[in-house]
């Protein structure tokens, strides 16, 4: 049932509030907002589901621009139209510029004192630990298969050690997923035969 314009601008002022909290409770970019996105569109407001914020997620690295503005977008899109775009996008970026401001106005005079310097150490250690907690749950739920297990160890090794760029990986991990799977479905028509 397609919303009207009042129910789409309803649902991204709500969208705002729920990405200006992603935005200013995440630290360490893309990677580290993706049990936060979890937790505010999957589980509470069930705006997408957990393979649809993959694949929305997925597609956010692959397109020009920051992941989580990109995913805001997508996801304001997907739920509200346009309105929905602007404001979830808006809502994730605020926090940074407010953030930002204060600190670029503050840190340039306590940026050397050892207390801050240990602050940004923890900061740090958490964003690692945030990173990690998410790849574990991508993990557990996109390597259902040796095919994807396999892919995902390629595009690790690609990475890793080549430095290969993430958008050739994922396009070529695409491409190879595609082929692999249309020739088990034109091997298996043949079994049928």
């Amino acid at each position: 049932m397609q919303k009207t314009l009042a129910e789409r601008w309803k649902l991204a002022l709500k969208m705002y509030v729920s990405f200006f909290q992603i935005g200013l409770f995440t630290f360490g970019g893309g990677y580290a907002m993706l049990p936060m996105l979890e937790k505010e569109c999957v589980d509470k407001h069930a705006w997408t589901t957990r393979d649809e914020l993959l694949d929305i997620f997925a597609l956010a690295q692959c397109t020009p621009g920051i992941i989580a503005v990109n995913t805001a977008t997508f996801l304001g899109k997907k739920q509200a139209g346009l309105p929905g775009a602007v404001m979830a996008t808006l809502g994730v970026i605020s926090p940074s510029l407010v953030i930002i401001s204060l600190i670029a106005a503050l840190l340039k005079n306590f940026a050397d004192l050892e207390p801050v310097q240990h602050a940004l150490a923890g900061v740090r250690a958490a964003v690692t630990a945030l990173i990690f907690a998410s790849v574990w749950k991508m993990a557990k739920g996109a390597l259902k298969d040796p095919v994807s297990i396999a892919l995902a160890v390629i595009a690790f090794l690609l990475v890793a050690l080549f430095g290969v760029s993430p958008v050739a990986i994922v396009l070529g991990a695409a491409l190879a997923g595609y082929l692999f799977f249309a020739v088990l479905k034109e091997h298996g028509k043949e079994g049928d035969a």
